[in-house]
């Protein structure tokens, strides 16, 4: 890990959030977003008759589904630094230099090269569980990282 990133850590009493912490966050938004998905869809999702029904329905508004995990990560992140996973376990996202909420412009940024790696096969984020500071590609793009409260 950058020693610069351990040392504003140490200094500061605070720790890197563990990956199983990240990935129960991840599942626990993605299925808060799928729910809200399934509703907004409405009697559409409900009429279909097979799975196959489903996935043409749900592949229609893929779109539709991205923008919403774009709005929903950047605005969680830029209001409480966290979205309602990260709420609920007890994890948020600090910005590297100044270990606050991220601004605007960096949530944004975040949410954007967030849902450009789900798109590539997740392997932005591989790279954060490989990564020493655990940082996916979002995170380096923004300059942010996900701490335990």
């Amino acid at each position: 890990m950058n020693e610069k990133i351990q040392d504003i850590l140490h200094r500061e009493g605070m720790s890197l959030a563990p990956v199983k912490k990240r990935a129960m966050a991840f599942f626990i938004d993605e299925m808060l977003l799928s729910l809200l998905l399934i509703l907004a869809l409405g009697n559409s999702f409900f009429e279909a008759k097979t799975v196959e029904e489903m996935i043409i329905l749900t592949n229609t508004f893929v779109l539709e589904y991205m923008a919403m995990k774009f709005f929903y990560q950047a605005f969680f992140v830029m209001q409480y630094g966290a979205t309602l996973g990260k709420l609920f376990m007890k994890i948020r996202v600090v910005e590297v230099k100044t270990l606050q909420t991220p601004n605007v412009i960096v949530s944004l940024n975040r949410s954007i090269v967030r849902v450009v790696s789900e798109m590539l096969f997740y392997l932005g984020f591989l790279w954060g569980v490989l990564d020493p500071a655990r940082q996916t590609w979002h995170d380096k793009s923004a300059k942010t990282l996900v701490v335990n409260v």
